[in-house]
């Protein structure tokens, strides 16, 4: 049982945002909600899969898009089977201010330190928490009922993504079950993948955020500049789209990455993605005004999600990543 359901360590009260998203993903685990693995034949359909649930609601999607990379982790690095109902994620951020440390003690592996960034704190049974180890970076399987887990949420003010229970987690002396050795999480081929996957949520953002504007168009009826905005957003979305098509054959085709492709390939998509986010949401915005911002809560709310969980790309610094990655492979 969760944090959130059991009432359990956990700081300052819930947000009705926090508890609805919650109940919704309980309810789509508890379904029999799942997609495709990567790379396994039908990586396009689990990308697509990602985009409905975030076209829909963003919030949610994080910890749907969590969950799906975790159950696709621990089949690559061979860990653990899932239970049915287990909602599970991947806490791997480490940010300066928050480091989690690993010890092999005769009691097996525990972890200790602050985790940050990790959504769906109160709302997952277990998480991939990376740690560092004496022998490096380490992924490791944590249950989340444990009393050593204590949840922070209070770092987060912004309404963006508030749903998502996104917080800072306090880790005492908890014990760990170890997922692959060293560095496999970072390793793997499979971690390229999964930042295409977060890509695709983005794009299914993105679309709910431009369906407002679809939306009125139809209402309204004809007008250029209107129109002009339309099609603007259907191109930035209608590209993002075709490059996972293309991304997801060829994930398809080399699902162990032997081309070296993976990480060139997700720098790519995930640029592309983040671009087209940025566009709709300028486009909508500038053909629509303050009004659905000030009275239509949903819509209000998706361009909050989306402005933040697009800062998931970071920019300038990842297209650098892209640029010296090119650099690399020119032919000299």
């Amino acid at each position: 049982m969760s944090a959130l359901e059991a009432g359990g360590p956990q700081v300052g009260p819930v947000d009705e945002a926090v508890t609805a998203t919650a109940a919704a993903f309980r309810d789509l685990v508890t379904a029999g909600w799942s997609v495709p693995l990567p790379g396994a034949g039908a990586t396009l359909a689990r990308w697509r899969a990602l985009a409905a649930v975030g076209e829909q609601d963003l919030a949610l999607a994080r910890l749907v898009e969590g969950h799906a990379d975790a159950v696709a982790v621990l089949a690559e690095l061979d860990g653990p089977p899932v239970a049915a109902g287990q909602r599970l994620g991947v806490w791997a951020a480490e940010p300066p201010g928050g480091e989690v440390t690993a010890v092999r003690t005769a009691r097996g592996w525990r972890l200790s330190g602050r985790k940050q960034w990790c959504s769906g704190a109160r709302a997952l049974t277990a998480a991939l928490v990376t740690a560092t180890a004496d022998d490096g970076r380490r992924l490791f399987l944590v249950d989340l009922a444990h009393p050593g887990v204590r949840v922070d949420p209070g770092a987060w003010v912004g309404a963006g993504m508030a749903g998502s229970d996104t917080a800072d987690v306090l880790l005492v002396d908890v014990p760990a079950r170890p997922v692959g050795g060293p560095r496999a999480y970072l390793d793997r081929p499979g971690f390229w993948h999964g930042g295409i996957g977060v890509a695709a949520v983005w794009v299914g953002g993105a679309r709910g955020v431009a369906a407002t504007l679809t939306d009125v168009a139809v209402q309204r009826g004809a007008d250029p500049l209107r129109d002009a905005a339309l099609g603007a957003a259907d191109l930035a979305l209608a590209g993002v789209e075709a490059a996972l098509q293309v991304a997801a054959a060829e994930v398809d085709a080399d699902p162990r990455d032997d081309a070296g492709d993976a990480q060139l390939r997700a720098h790519r998509v995930r640029g592309l993605a983040a671009r087209a986010g940025e566009e709709v949401l300028g486009v909508v915005g500038r053909a629509l005004g303050a009004g659905p911002l000030a009275h239509d809560a949903g819509h209000a709310t998706r361009v909050a999600d989306l402005t933040v969980y697009l800062r998931q790309h970071h920019g300038s610094r990842d297209d650098a990543a892209l640029g010296a990655l090119l650099r690399q492979r020119a032919p000299r």
